[in-house]
């Protein structure tokens, strides 16, 4: 990935943590819990949102290590379940929120990359600046997808992980929480870390990605 590619990343990572954390926030308000509305959290500007590691650093860091993937979060919204009319139907909504945002991104993103490459060639349609714009909305596609693929993980503090603990046994959710805690920190390290950890993992983002390109152009 080149400095020009990373200029068109920045600003889709950022436009997308932001979608995701403001579905949070939103699904909780209709849930019953106005926490995070209260603390100005719906809202489409960045500000609020962005977290100095996830948003800055860890992105950065992953455009200077091999691998072509970027990835980052932002500040996790404030939520007060015990404000849910239902506890752990709400729970689950609230968890998948983020992840459904991302995927509407990723399908938003995958339509419009659909529409721009039957234009490229048409007379008088942005053709100076076609490249650009297919290179941004595929980064649109491939972020929203990792983002999606990201966070339905069963880590804590991931959301998967508050999906998995609503939908395990009672018995069983507080051990998942402590143990899941420190499994998360070992995984982050090892994607870091281990050679090829992170094209593994995030192999099925790559499948979709390949297979929405591949309609997109066929």
């Amino acid at each position: 990935m080149g400095v020009s590619d990373f200029l068109f990343v920045v600003p889709v990572l950022v436009f997308s943590v932001v979608v995701h954390e403001v579905a949070h926030a939103w699904q909780a308000l209709r849930e019953g819990d106005s926490t995070a509305r209260d603390l100005g959290r719906i809202t489409l500007n960045p500000l609020p949102h962005l977290d100095l590691v996830g948003s800055l650093l860890v992105p950065v860091v992953l455009f200077l290590l091999p691998g072509n993937l970027i990835f980052g979060w932002a500040k996790p919204v404030p939520v007060n379940p015990a404000n849910f009319r239902d506890y752990r139907a709400g729970d689950l909504r609230v968890s998948l929120a983020g992840i459904i945002a991302n995927l509407a991104l990723a399908a938003t993103f995958s339509a419009a990359y659909l529409i721009a490459f039957r234009l490229v060639g048409v007379p008088g349609v942005f053709n100076f600046a076609a490249e650009h714009i297919l290179v941004f909305l595929s980064y649109g596609i491939l972020i929203n997808l990792i983002l999606a693929w990201f966070n339905l993980m069963p880590l804590p503090p991931l959301d998967g992980s508050r999906v998995l603990h609503q939908l395990l046994p009672p018995a069983l959710q507080g051990p998942y929480q402590t143990f899941g805690k420190f499994g998360s920190m070992g995984f982050l390290l090892a994607l870091v870390l281990v050679p090829g950890a992170l094209s593994k993992v995030f192999a099925p983002v790559w499948i979709v990605f390949a297979w929405i390109m591949g309609i997109a152009i066929g």
